[in-house]
């Protein structure tokens, strides 16, 4: 194969491997780009051209994390992962791994860790390669790499609720919720959430947060059909989709623009957490984007004529 089909095929897992390391699809995409111009720029051809790629955006990629440190300490309010509506890498070996990795809730526990210690556990834990490939690709010896793993798992299984919800109950649960969420049917969602439930929003300050902060579970259940009714009124669609592996939604204008994205933290037979990502920096890659601003200011009016 000439480089260029080398790079193509390897392309998912360079993106998966960035992705989980920064937490954005915008940076994981540029990562990946960089590592091809230096990969094509390059006057030897590796022996493993995989842990060569690898290696590469592992290196560009916590290089970009830590000055990506920085600007997300300065973010207004509560900062998460751009919504990922589907990861390219797939190994039915590892599928468990790679559809938990992805989830917000693991994503926001990885921001707990260094940019090294992140890549680390990323390689490791997540995509299985071995100590000496890991050590090529963070310039550590092997020793203080498997020191650094079982510094990040410690971190890691810290966070960790202690019983993980089983994949199929999760979906069924989400469906009864999207469907008591569609009707109106404020009883069906307090019976599908926890009781401490919380509806938490990442706007970045340039979107309102749009029923955020709000918790407990008949308020959340007050709130969302509240807010449902007058949004389809004014064309407005939810879309129950899967986003960072977990059950979640796209929010739509009339025009089919993307307005928001929900994922929604099951665990115990119960939602704990609903996540929104509203902020129109975090959605481009979803879609075109809706004037949030303008459609929160629309369904408020409907809402107030019907009251």
């Amino acid at each position: 194969m000439t480089r260029a089909e080398e790079f193509q095929e390897l392309r998912p897992l360079l993106f998966s491997i960035a992705y989980r390391i920064l937490g954005s699809v915008g940076e994981a995409e540029d990562a990946v780009q960089e590592t091809w111009l230096r990969y094509a720029a390059s006057p030897t051809q590796p022996t493993s051209t995989k842990s060569f790629l690898s290696a590469v955006v592992t290196r560009i990629s916590i290089d970009v994390l830590r000055s990506a440190r920085v600007r997300r300490e300065e973010y207004t309010g509560p900062w998460f992962p751009e919504p990922l509506l589907s990861d390219p890498y797939q190994d039915p070996e590892r599928s468990a791994e790679l559809a938990d990795s992805v989830s917000m809730a693991a994503l926001l526990l990885l921001e707990r860790l260094s940019p090294l210690e992140r890549a680390v556990f990323v390689l490791r834990e997540v995509f299985g390669f071995d100590f000496p490939e890991i050590a090529s690709a963070v310039g550590r010896s092997e020793v203080a790499c498997r020191q650094l793993v079982v510094r990040a798992r410690r971190h890691m299984d810290a966070g960790r609720p202690r019983f993980q919800a089983d994949r199929k109950e999760r979906e069924q649960l989400a469906e009864r919720f999207f469907v008591a969420f569609a009707e109106g049917d404020v009883d069906g969602l307090t019976e599908l959430l926890a009781a401490d439930v919380r509806m938490i929003g990442d706007s970045g300050g340039k979107a309102p947060r749009w029923g955020a902060g709000v918790s407990g579970a008949a308020n959340v259940a007050r709130v969302l059909t509240a807010l449902l009714a007058p949004f389809v009124r004014i064309g407005g669609v939810v879309e129950p989709h899967q986003v960072n592996g977990q059950p979640g939604a796209i929010f739509r204008d009339r025009d089919g623009k993307v307005v928001n994205t929900w994922t929604l933290d099951i665990l115990d037979g119960r939602i704990q957490t609903i996540r929104t990502v509203v902020n129109p920096d975090k959605l481009g890659h979803v879609g075109p984007v809706a004037d949030a601003w303008a459609v929160v200011r629309e369904t408020t009016r409907i809402r107030r004529l019907t009251d």
